[in-house]
Formats: C-alpha cells, structure tokens, sequence
C-alpha cells in the first residue's frame, strides 16, 4: 500500500488534525494527505492521579477529540495528540517561562528520560487510541549552553522544554531509541498504520 492509497482512501473525508503545533502540522503533511487545521482548541491538560505514564498522553489526546465531538459530521476524521516527557518518575510539563525552561533541562541533563505521544482518531463511527515510546538521552549539558538555548529559541510551547529538531538536539542528544518523530510530537509511521486500518 502507497501513500497514493491513503490519500485516495480519505479522498472523501475531511480530516481535521486539532493541534497548533507546527511540528505536528509539518508531519502530517508528510503522508501527502490534505487536512484543516484546528488552532485554537482550548481544553485543560489535567488528568487523574490515578494515571500511569503511558495512560496520560491517551487520556489528554482523547479528551481534546471530546472537546469538538459535536462539529463533526458523518464526513469527518479527527486527530488528535499530545506528548508529555517523563523523567524521574513524573510528568514534565510545557514550561511555565523562562526559569522553568532553564529547571527543566537542568533535570534533563545527563540522564534518560522518555518521549510519549498519545494519539487519537475519531470519526462519528469509530474511535483508535494509541501511544509511541521514545527514550532519549542528553549528554550532561552545561549551564551556559541551558541558557543559550533557552533565550533563542525559547522552548515553551514544548514539553519537556526543548524540540529535537532544534539547536539543543543537535549538540545535545547523546542517544535515542525509538521514533525520532514522535519526540516531535507525532509518530508518524505508526500514525500511518493506524490510518490505513481506519
């Protein structure tokens, strides 16, 4: 199966991605299918306690689909995601500025820590969930090089506090196993799978 097949496989069907993270935007342009964009969906980034690391993304992804469950139609395919970092056994978040930037690859530094994205695919009829696990290893970064990072790039719509993609992944990512993507933010091969079986 082509990516031909995909694109005529939804040739019918509006797909939405509701994200406004480029990242997510750019991969899934990829795949070569054409899709809206939702930008401005609000919805808490809360979860029960209860949650374990790989359940949190799910439930987060889930309850962004919930939020616009009643704009869609018969026509429609939603995708949703999220992606947390998880290190030390709990969940870093997006940053809350400048200083928490800075605290949060600090953590980072020099230790292992996992990339989980949650995705989900709703139509009116049907619904997947799934997650991708990546696990990522910074060398042990110094302070300047935390700080230079921070003030130009400014990494806070980021979980985590920093994008692979960028400076800080280039000089500091000592390993990583997994999908490389979906420490962007979309596991794009497997999101691929769960669409041609959609």
């Amino acid at each position: 199966m082509s990516m031909l097949f995909l694109k005529d496989k939804f040739k019918n069907t509006n797909i939405i991605l509701a994200s406004k993270s480029p990242r997510r935007q750019f991969l899934l342009s990829e795949l070569g299918i054409y899709f809206q964009v939702i930008d401005n969906l609000k919805v808490e980034e809360n979860y029960p306690a209860t949650l374990k690391k790989t359940e949190i993304p799910v439930y987060l992804a889930v309850k962004k689909s919930e939020a616009l469950h009643d704009k869609m139609d018969d026509n429609t395919l939603l995708i949703t995601a999220d992606t947390i970092v998880w290190c030390n056994k709990k969940v870093l978040t997006k940053p809350a500025g400048r200083d928490d930037a800075i605290q949060i690859l600090r953590e980072l530094s020099g230790l292992k820590h996992k990339v989980i994205t949650g995705v989900c695919l709703k139509s009116r009829k049907k619904t997947i969930t799934f997650h991708s696990l990546t696990s990522v290893k910074f060398r042990k970064l110094h302070t300047q090089e935390i700080i230079y990072y921070v003030d130009q790039y400014k990494p806070f719509d980021k979980a985590g506090a920093y994008g692979i993609q960028e400076w800080i992944g280039y000089i500091g990512v000592e390993s990583i196993s997994g999908s490389y993507f979906n420490v962007m933010g979309l596991p794009v091969s497997k999101l691929y799978e769960n669409l041609l079986s959609f």
